[in-house]
């Protein structure tokens, strides 16, 4: 005995061959049609999309990836989803990915290059079309350079990889952490302090990230350029996971001639220089000033309002995402490396240094 489906009282789904009974056409030409490829008359494509709509019919995707090759979805793996940089780059992304048709499969590495090399090669097994990655270390990148080798366009966001030859998404971190302590030098300081978090471990072969050396390099320069020579002893540079910003701030604040302004490389490490600072009896500013890189929502609701340089966090997600997809429509050229500029905005944390010995 032969069931019918439509009489279980549950119906099946549209096919393309119900579609092309609809439209009144062949079945090759609404599949072209549906599948937007080939040779298809606009009254023909018109029927078709027409007839889709009318039975509800929803394409499957992969029969669809498997004629055009594509998945239209995009593999995107961030460092720390927690930081709130990395929540805005996303959010630039996924906004700029659904207007160009494509969804997307984030991953988070926690800053780790194994969780990272794991997360590439889900990615790459779900068959995505590219991939943006923030890669968690400057030289272990050999499973992004197989990616790219193996035809899957990378383009790389926040940090770059020297010798990898991808596309990569910055700003321009040493000149704005250079701006960034030129102002402190203006407001009176000479003791200007560093904290950052560069890299997982001087004994893991991965090392430090760019963006942290070039914020690091920034710093120097201003410092140099004021004719400050020693540019090391109020600098504090960690690594992810094992030390926390907060006990290196404290480090340097107990210095018996601490420091008078500390510049904090990200807003995670300013949070962590204002901890320390409240601890050890400190008011921002009058006994510390204190700027971040970033500006995450707190940093104005706070009191004293936080000077900060300012990312264009969504533009820096939107403007990876239009990069790849340009490679992913067959784009040619020598990598670009795209640099948007910071905005510096000047709030309440800074003021003239106190009197200290």
């Amino acid at each position: 005995m032969t069931t019918n489906r439509r009489s279980s009282g549950r119906a099946r789904p549209a096919t393309i061959p119900d579609v092309a009974r609809e439209a009144g056409v062949s079945r090759s030409t609404a599949s072209r049609a549906l599948a937007d490829y080939g040779a298809v008359s606009p009254q023909a494509r018109e029927k078709v999309r027409a007839a889709a709509e009318k039975l509800g019919y929803r394409p499957n995707q992969l029969a669809r990836s498997m004629i055009t090759g594509r998945t239209h979805t995009l593999g995107v793996v961030v460092a720390d989803i927690q930081n709130p940089f990395f929540a805005g780059v996303t959010r630039g992304i996924t906004d700029a990915a659904r207007a160009a048709g494509y969804q997307v499969l984030l991953a988070n590495t926690d800053e780790d290059v194994t969780a990272e090399r794991a997360a590439v090669k889900t990615l790459l097994d779900k068959h995505v079309d590219g991939l943006i990655v923030a890669p968690a270390s400057t030289a272990d990148a050999a499973h992004l350079k197989a990616a790219h080798t193996s035809g899957c366009p990378v383009v790389l966001l926040d940090r770059r990889a020297p010798g990898l030859p991808c596309d990569s998404v910055t700003v321009d971190n040493r000149g704005a952490a250079k701006d960034a302590v030129r102002r402190l030098i203006t407001a009176g300081h000479r003791r200007i302090g560093l904290v950052s978090l560069v890299g997982t471990g001087d004994e893991d072969p991965s090392g430090p990230i760019t963006t942290g050396l070039e914020r690091i390099e920034g710093y120097r320069a201003a410092l140099y350029e004021a004719g400050i020579g020693d540019t090391e002893r109020y600098l504090r540079r960690g690594t992810f996971h094992r030390q926390d910003p907060a006990a290196l701030a404290a480090d340097l604040l107990a210095l018996p001639d601490r420091p008078t302004a500390v510049f904090a490389t990200d807003s995670v490490i300013a949070l962590g220089v204002l901890t320390a600072a409240r601890a050890g009896g400190l008011t921002v500013p009058d006994d510390l000033s204190v700027v971040t890189f970033d500006d995450p929502d707190w940093a104005a609701a706070v009191r004293p309002r936080m000077s900060v340089v300012a990312q264009p966090v969504q533009e820096l997600g939107a403007r990876a995402l239009r990069a790849l997809t340009a490679r992913i429509e067959g784009s040619g050229g020598e990598p670009q490396h795209i640099t948007l500029d910071t905005t510096f905005i000047a709030r309440d944390s800074v003021a003239a240094p106190p009197d200290v010995d």
